[in-house]
């Protein structure tokens, strides 16, 4: 069946895009979630008016994105945390945190889930992590843990 999805669908394809998928697919789940609609006659110009402003919308996320990495750009973000002699963590430092340090020390919001943050911090000590702010704007920060009694 042909579609027209209405909404960005993950493994399948971004708002716009005209596609064809399986039957069952489109009944059971696309048209019922309000994700698609089937791609009559005439669809074509609104397809093209969709993926228009996708890309328009896209360009404006992608030079607010540039900015913000431009300010993120090897920036040292300092937090600190109850740790033991040993330098191990009583608690740990996850991705909202940092989140709300660089929104504290360098003005710039950005979502938490734009860090790539296998697992909580739970050491003190210089770490590594990467920043993706679009899909192909990316930076690096680094986050000082520093441990108090």
């Amino acid at each position: 069946m042909r579609v027209l999805l209405r909404s960005d669908v993950a493994g399948v394809g971004r708002r716009g895009d005209l596609l064809e998928v399986a039957d069952g697919y489109a009944r059971n789940y696309l048209l019922p979630g309000g994700l698609a609609v089937v791609a009559a006659g005439g669809i074509e110009a609104q397809a093209a008016r969709m993926r228009r402003s996708r890309d328009l919308r896209d360009a404006q996320n992608r030079e607010a994105a540039q900015a913000q990495a431009s300010v993120l750009a090897g920036a040292v973000i300092g937090l600190t945390a109850r740790a033991g002699g040993n330098g191990r963590l009583f608690g740990s430092i996850n991705a909202h945190d940092i989140v709300e340090a660089i929104t504290a020390q360098k003005g710039v919001g950005i979502d938490r889930h734009a860090l790539q943050l296998a697992e909580p911090i739970k050491e003190t000590g210089s770490h590594e992590i990467q920043v993706v702010l679009f899909h192909d704007v990316e930076t690096t920060i680094t986050v000082e843990v520093i441990g108090v009694a």
